[in-house]
């Protein structure tokens, strides 16, 4: 990879605070020795741990009110992979990038995937978008695109997936995520069982030409755009769905597309019991499907969410292959820092949850023992593995202060000058 943040600033910022990381890596592998966990054994694994990053998260964000433009936004999707890898060259934790058609479609995809290799980044799942009229579209997706009650508008929405898909096969990738919004606005709008054998019909020549390869991630929503009903609307209607589909179909979870209070990481449990879960859309929410940077407001509940899926991958589970990703809108921050600390956010509930005993875990709630099986969570979500993600940074040829060496570098002032800013306002989250 071209390194887009000179490589000596790295080094110096890592061989700076190298004495300090040492002795805090020291400090805490005592204390993980003491409850016989091997340091460096985490640490390995933490190396191994990868979240994709959204190639839309790499622009300025907003709300349905309005959009503030910030410096050196990226124009098209080469620019969202040069700021994807500045990422992935600090946090060396994001080494792939999900892209969403139309918004990143190009005519040669074969030179985009080359610049791609060029960056040292691959790409994860291909997103498909029928939830937005696109200039010079034929029929409009107001009132819906796969579960449209005319048959033309379904076979438009249709024909985009599949189309997706041979984009996405140029790109490398192996996964389409297919997102409606569909839905109903007023009390009798829609016919709700017809409504979703229409999405079903088109979902199933979807999943019919999928390559052998690859896979379909149903995503849920409980509300927005349409504000009365939503067709995929939790997590039970994506599951029935994907049942109906096939063993290529399953569920993925967005964090702020739940109900509020909803036992998340229950959720996330019968997913993988049943074979169906596809991954994840990490975020944050407060109200509802905010897009908060994850792990900013719940992160015990994002740590409880890797407890289940730490479960499922010690204990070899079947078909357990989940996708993660990050899906976040940034409004007020810049999104190269939001990402990146993002990452490590995700990055770090996954090795909290490594450090839990599970034996002793299972010992307690075989044995009805409450309080000793919550206070077993507690111990290793309480533990600060900081030195752990920062040691498996610095290995890995990142940094070990991945927002401070960014800063330091001024990227966002050298991009601001090649990359003009309109200066207009606009609304809508992208």
């Amino acid at each position: 990879m071209t390194p887009l943040i000179d490589a000596g600033l790295v080094n110096e910022a890592n061989q700076h605070s190298a004495a300090h990381l040492q002795a805090d890596y020291d400090h805490l592998g005592s204390v993980l020795a003491r409850r016989g966990i091997e340091i460096d054994v985490l640490t390995e694994q933490a190396r191994r741990f990868a979240v994709a990053v959204p190639s839309w998260g790499t622009g300025t964000g907003g709300t349905r009110f309005a959009r503030f433009p910030s410096q050196g936004e990226p124009r098209n999707v080469f620019e969202k992979l040069q700021d994807c890898a500045v990422i992935q060259q600090l946090v060396r934790c994001t080494p792939r990038v999900s892209p969403h058609f139309p918004w990143d479609r190009v005519d040669d995809f074969k030179a985009l995937r080359q610049h791609a290799d060029e960056l040292g980044l691959g790409f994860d799942a291909v997103n498909s978008n029928t939830f937005q009229d696109q200039p010079g579209q034929p029929l409009s997706y107001k009132y819906g695109s796969l579960s449209h009650t005319d048959p033309a508008v379904r076979a438009q929405a249709v024909a985009h997936n599949l189309q997706c898909m041979e984009w996405g096969q140029v790109l490398g990738a192996s996964a389409l995520t297919v997102w409606v919004g569909d839905g109903s606005n007023f009390p009798g709008q829609s016919h709700f069982q017809r409504q979703l054998e229409r999405y079903l019909e088109s979902t199933r020549a979807i999943y019919e030409a999928l390559p052998d390869d690859w896979a379909m991630f149903l995503e849920h929503k409980m509300f927005e755009p349409a504000f009365y009903s939503t067709v995929i609307q939790d997590w039970g209607s994506s599951v029935l769905c994907a049942m109906e589909l096939g063993d290529k179909a399953r569920c993925l979870v967005d964090l702020g597309h739940h109900a509020p209070n909803v036992n998340i990481e229950m959720i996330v449990s019968r997913l993988i019991q049943f074979h169906k879960l596809a991954g994840f859309h990490f975020n944050d929410s407060k109200y509802g499907d905010d897009d908060l940077d994850s792990g900013s407001l719940h992160p015990y509940q994002q740590f409880l969410i890797f407890n289940e899926l730490v479960d499922a991958e010690q204990r070899g589970q079947a078909g357990f292959d989940p996708a993660y990703m990050l899906d976040q809108s940034h409004n007020v921050t810049d999104p190269i820092e939001s990402l990146m600390t993002s990452a490590q956010e995700v990055q770090r509930s996954y090795v909290k949850a490594l450090l839990v005993d599970r034996e002793a875990l299972y010992a307690y709630q075989d044995s009805n023992d409450a309080m000793m099986a919550t206070n077993t969570l507690k111990a290793a979500f309480n533990t600060d593995v900081d030195p752990i993600l920062a040691r498996a940074r610095v290995l890995e040829g990142g940094a070990a202060d991945p927002v401070a060496v960014y800063r330091a570098s001024g990227y966002r002032q050298q991009v601001g000058k090649l990359r003009p800013s309109s200066g207009q306002s606009g609304s809508g989250i992208v």
